[in-house]
C-alpha cells in the first residue's frame, strides 16, 4: 500500500512517504481529521506552530487507536524565530500544546520571516543557524527525533550544511505540476536530503488546467490523484491537505504509473494561476 511506504532519512529515522497536511484546518476540527486519517491508514501527520492547530493535531494523534510510535508527527518552528532561546522555548511549547512526549520531526518553516518573503534579500543566515542549534539540542535531549527545513533554497541549505554538524533531513517545498524545483531536487539528492512536496494540487489551481485535466482522464484518475502521483514519481514525500475522509482515501489511491513521455509533458506545463491564493507568500504574495 502507498500509505505503508517509507524511506530512511539521512538521520537514520524512517519516515512515511505519504502524509496528511493540516494547513488551514481549524484547531477545533483537526483532531477529527487526524483520527480519520489514521483510521484510513495514514501514518504521517504534518502541522506547524503557525497553523494554530498543534493542540488539535496532538489530540487526534493521542486519541487514535494505534501506538504513538507508529505515527510520524511533524511540526515547524515559526518562520519568525531566528534566535536560539526563542526557538528552544517554542519547541517546548509545541510539546506542551500537543501533549506528546516527543515530536518525530521539527523543521524551520521558512528561511525568512513571512513578512519578508518575496520582499527582502536578507536570508537570515545567522538566525537560521541559531534556530538550527536549538533544534539540534532538542534532538540531543530526546524532544525531537530528527530535524529539517522548509522553503529553503540551495544557498540556505548550504549555510546549514557548511556551518553545522547536522545535514537537514528534509526540505519541505512548494512542488507541483507547473512549479517543480528541479535544480533544488538535484541538489537535495546529491546531499541525501529528502524533499517533501506541499500543495501538490497547487492549492486547487491544477483543477483548472486543461493539460492536467486531459492527462487525468487518460489515466482514469482524478486531477488530484494525477498531481500527487507526479510528485511521488519524482521521489518526493507528498503532503496533500484535506479534512474530508473521502478525499483522504482518494488522494492515497495512486497505485498507477505515469509513463515517462507523459511525465515529460507534465514537467513542461506552464506556471499555474493560484487565483485568490496568490496573496500567500508561498504562492508569490506579500504580507
Amino acid at each position: 500500500m502507498i500509505l505503508d511506504e517509507t524511506i530512511t532519512l539521512n538521520s537514520g529515522v524512517k519516515i512515511p512517504k505519504f502524509a496528511l497536511g493540516t494547513w488551514m484546518i481549524e484547531d477545533a476540527q483537526v483532531a477529527e481529521a487526524v483520527r480519520n486519517a489514521i483510521e484510513i491508514g495514514y501514518r504521517h501527520i504534518d502541522t506547524a506552530q503557525a497553523y494554530g492547530n498543534e493542540r488539535g493535531v496532538g489530540e487526534g494523534v493521542r486519541m487514535a487507536n494505534i501506538d504513538r510510535n507508529k505515527i510520524f508527527v511533524t511540526s515547524k518552528v515559526a518562520a519568525e524565530h531566528k534566535d536560539y532561546d526563542v526557538t528552544k522555548k517554542s519547541i517546548d511549547e509545541t510539546l506542551e500544546k500537543m501533549d506528546l512526549d516527543y515530536i518525530d520531526m521539527m523543521i524551520i518553516h521558512s528561511p525568512q520571516p513571512w513578512k519578508e518573503v518575496n520582499q527582502s534579500n536578507n536570508r537570515y543566515l545567522e538566525g537560521n543557524l541559531a534556530a538550527w542549534r536549538a533544534m539540534e539540542d532538542a534532538v540531543s535531549e530526546g524532544k525531537i527525533r530528527t530535524i529539517g527545513v522548509s522553503n529553503f533554497g540551495q544557498s540556505d541549505l548550504e549555510n546549514i550544511i557548511k556551518n553545522s554538524d547536522t545535514v537537514p533531513a528534509v526540505d519541505q517545498v512548494l512542488a507541483h505540476i507547473g512549479h517543480t524545483p528541479f535544480n533544488l531536487l538535484s541538489f537535495a539528492r546529491d546531499h541525501d536530503i529528502a524533499v517533501e512536496a506541499y500543495s501538490p494540487v497547487a492549492h486547487g489551481a491544477a483543477l483548472n488546467n486543461p493539460v492536467i485535466e486531459k492527462m487525468a482522464k487518460k489515466y482514469n484518475v482524478s486531477v488530484p490523484q494525477l498531481c500527487i502521483r507526479y510528485d511521488w514519481q519524482l521521489g518526493m514525500i507528498v503532503l496533500p491537505k484535506t479534512a474530508n475522509p473521502e478525499h483522504m482515501k482518494e488522494n492515497a489511491a495512486i497505485d498507477f504509473e505515469i509513463s515517462e513521455p507523459d511525465m515529460d509533458l507534465l514537467r513542461r506545463v506552464k506556471p499555474l494561476d493560484y487565483g485568490d491564493a496568490d496573496v500567500f507568500p508561498v504562492y508569490g504574495g506579500k504580507m
